[in-house]
């Protein structure tokens, strides 16, 4: 048994340039210790395949094969074979889009159980907007009417412990702010710029990328960390 693997909580904006400090890090990472795959179920309704031709391509320039790990649907999530394939990965990094579909099909199941498990067994595990979104025990989606902000929680898979993302944190996220806090008033909100990921490399929580990690308590913003610097007030998780 080994300990939890690097763990990325990516702002969005996936396999564009910006993207090259955590991506490299995490691919270098998984390199040879087994097979690597893209889970693109938060865009099952819009185009999945199309999102996986992205991601191989994009982690071709840093010698690392990724393949599809499919899990569109609750009960594909449930099939053996598919849990069986991720319990042995060394690499699962999560895409992004639907955040309510991908907590709804992940949580819970199998293939979410076995992500999970695989990450605790040292592979290393990422997801970027959605992706990120359910790796948090809340996941924020949005209200049930046109052309809002407004977000409400739903449960996600918890790694990381009374927390929620707020992705694309530089361009829109920081919207969801008021509802997700009114909402959630105990949790810790991440905030994570696009192209830029919050890492935990198994000591520290840190940022790399193009932008910033806000780190909100409360009701206020308790720090803002840019690339290179280690981000507190993450809350801390158990791998075991």
């Amino acid at each position: 048994m080994h300990g939890p693997g690097l763990l990325a909580l990516i702002g969005g904006d996936e396999f564009h340039p910006g993207n090259e400090p955590h991506d490299e890090l995490l691919a270098a990472s998984a390199r040879g210790r087994g097979r690597a795959y893209i889970v693109a179920t938060a865009a099952a309704r819009s185009h999945p395949q199309a999102a996986v031709r992205h991601a191989a391509d994009w982690f071709r320039q840093f010698d690392l094969d990724v393949t599809e790990l499919r899990a569109y649907s609750r009960a594909e999530a449930h099939v053996p074979a598919t849990a069986e394939a991720a319990s042995q990965a060394a690499f699962i990094y999560i895409t992004g889009g639907d955040p309510g579909l991908v907590a709804t099909v992940l949580r819970g199941t199998p293939v979410g159980d076995a992500i999970i498990a695989a990450w605790r067994n040292g592979a290393v595990l990422a997801g970027s907007s959605a992706g990120a979104m359910v790796l948090c025990e809340h996941v924020l989606v949005r209200r049930q009417f046109p052309g809002s902000t407004e977000r409400r929680p739903v449960a996600g898979l918890a790694v990381v412990p009374n927390s929620a993302v707020l992705p694309h944190h530089n361009t829109f996220g920081s919207r969801w702010f008021p509802s997700a806090r009114g909402a959630l008033p105990e949790a810790t909100l991440i905030g994570v710029d696009e192209r830029t990921c919050a890492l935990w490399d198994t000591r520290a929580w840190r940022c790399l990328g193009s932008g910033c990690v806000t780190v909100y308590h409360r009701a206020e913003a308790s720090g803002r960390f840019v690339s290179g610097s280690e981000v507190d007030g993450i809350p801390e998780f158990s791998g075991e």
